[in-house]
């Protein structure tokens, strides 16, 4: 790098700006406790899903025989959902339907929170592994409900020595769950950031629009895609043993 390069990396550098900020800090037995842009960010998409939710229920219980306008976006919305977790679970989808299409909803809604000048929660590991984590409990549940003993003695599977690598390997899900959504995400954040940041005035005109296309809409439901499909194949394979 040159060194006239450098005065205006450090120039810039005050502008460019992917971290999480604290808001608001209270005291909870003895210990801070404090809202963050990851909550305030993850506090719009929940809303927005309620009241969508909330209007959709309204609207669907007036519904029309032939449907028209708003009707017609729920109905697309519940039978792509649908469709996307039965052709996924089969038999097992009718139970689940409501899980993964809230989990796709909620991580797509904050993927591409971007977009709208938020940051988007699934940025934070936080929350990336609170999900990880409600899934690997929904997996090892369906694990010892369907397979009772042998979720156990799988683990000794083909051979007892090999106990501790089974072992991590069903530790190792929600954390290369969550690591794969938050890497992701974490880098597109940062590549708008120093994008935003780095470069003058005039190269923010038009270009970012392409990029926020790349990076938030289509990587980001990407990305729910695969985190709902992750969920959905590992559930399903303990349930059919």
């Amino acid at each position: 790098m040159g060194y006239g390069m450098i005065p205006m990396l450090l120039a810039a550098d005050k502008e460019v700006d992917f971290s999480i900020h604290h808001l608001l800090g209270y005291k909870f037995m003895g210990q801070t406790v404090y809202i963050t842009t990851s909550h305030v960010c993850m506090f719009f998409v929940i809303a927005t899903i309620m009241i969508f939710a909330l209007v959709a229920r309204h609207k669907m219980m007036h519904a029309k025989e032939i449907p028209t306008g708003f009707q017609n976006v729920v109905e697309f919305i519940v039978e792509t959902l649908d469709g996307f977790v039965n052709s996924s679970m089969g038999a097992h989808g009718k139970k689940y339907m409501n899980y993964v299409g809230t989990l796709f909803l909620f991580v797509l809604l904050s993927n591409i929170s971007g977009l709208f000048g938020l940051r988007p929660p699934t940025a934070d590991y936080g929350t990336t592994f609170s999900l990880a984590l409600i899934t690997f409990v929904m997996i090892q549940y369906n694990n010892i409900k369907y397979n009772k003993f042998g979720a156990i003695t799988d683990l000794f599977q083909p051979i007892w020595f090999l106990f501790p690598i089974n072992l991590i390997g069903e530790i190792a899900t929600p954390v290369s769950m969550s690591l794969r959504l938050f890497g992701n995400v974490m880098a597109g954040t940062v590549m708008m950031a120093l994008y935003y940041g780095l470069l003058p005035i005039f190269a923010k005109l038009g270009i970012p629009a392409a990029l926020h296309v790349y990076f938030d809409l289509f990587s980001g439901a990407i990305q729910a895609y695969v985190f709902s499909m992750l969920t959905m194949v590992f559930v399903t394979q303990k349930i059919e043993g």
